[in-house]
């Protein structure tokens, strides 16, 4: 394996975040050149062992105040960048994207060991491994597994410059990053009705086309508390045949370890993530819908290991 494969890879993101090279004024993305070795050795370990002691919750603690601190630094810098973008709804989205791969990389920091070419979570404290990046800069709809806040700051970091979220039209009250997310021009859905869900999906599809842009979505709609896999709801297998955009699945693992739901205690457990090839939708029909759900699902069930795959 080359060594150098993840240090390259996290140079690349850093010079898309700030120099922005696969972007054009009018939205467009154009291809950036990536490295071809682009898989991290994996953790020394994959066996993980949870420490629940009193030091293990001590330096959870301290983790996650430095985390929040953090965010609220760059929160802060890109809410006034954005309301100064106020007319600009693109450059917005750009910026979000930029602040995204800030935050989300300063809370995966690149450390190299030597001899070892290991990333570390450097604030969060978890050994990560990246797969298959050399789909990772795809104009596409980036679906993920959730089960962890953690896997908000990995999909913010590893998606690329043009990439909106889609989130339900009530994060705007939650505080500062909801407000930070309606400010960088990402998107809403009303959920309240099927009528209303609808009508915001055509939407959503209609900003995406017309700007040239990625998505990014959680197809279960909501965390898995338990880290198993949840039935997927259709929405993005809708966006997809209003748009066309071929479907490339990120697959999260360990991440339900590292930080679970409802929880405060961050665990260093190894986490990776895995893009897996594209799935073209060119040639999807309305017809299938369910077709193209389970498709994915079971697409998800076979990369995922036996502890996060559904228990029916």
């Amino acid at each position: 394996m080359d060594n150098t494969g993840g240090g390259s890879f996290m140079r690349n993101r850093r010079l898309e975040s700030f120099l922005d090279t696969n972007s054009t004024p009018n939205g467009k993305q154009t291809p950036k050149i990536l490295v071809r070795e682009e898989v991290v050795r994996s953790p020394k370990s994959d066996v993980y062992v949870e420490d629940d002691g009193w030091i293990s919750a001590l330096i959870s603690c301290v983790r996650i105040v430095v985390c929040f601190l953090s965010m609220m630094v760059t929160t802060f810098i890109w809410s006034l960048i954005l309301l100064l973008l106020l007319p600009w709804p693109y450059e917005r989205i750009r910026q979000g994207n930029i602040y995204g791969h800030v935050t989300g990389r300063m809370l995966a920091l690149n450390l190299v060991e030597e001899n070892v070419n290991e990333l570390l979570m450097w604030i969060l404290g978890n050994p990560i491994r990246i797969e298959g990046t050399e789909f990772s800069n795809e104009r596409a709809i980036y679906v993920c597994n959730h089960a962890s806040p953690i896997d908000i700051f990995l999909m913010m970091w590893l998606t690329p410059t043009g990439t909106v979220g889609i989130a339900k039209k009530e994060i705007i009250w939650y505080p500062l990053f909801g407000q930070l997310y309606v400010l960088a021009n990402h998107l809403r859905i009303d959920r309240s009705n099927p009528s209303a869900a609808i009508q915001s999906m055509k939407e959503v599809a209609l900003a995406v086309v017309k700007n040239n842009l990625s998505l990014i979505i959680f197809p279960e709609g909501t965390r898995s508390k338990n880290g198993r896999l949840l039935p997927f709801k259709k929405g993005f297998v809708h966006l997809a045949l209003q748009t066309r955009l071929p479907i490339v699945p990120m697959v999260f693992t360990g991440t339900h370890h590292a930080w679970r739901k409802g929880g405060l205690h961050v665990r260093p457990a190894p986490i990776t993530v895995n893009y897996l090839r594209p799935i073209k939708t060119d040639d999807w029909t309305e017809d299938k819908v369910n077709d193209y759900v389970r498709l994915l699902h079971d697409i998800y069930v076979e990369n995922l290991p036996e502890a996060q795959r559904p228990l029916h």
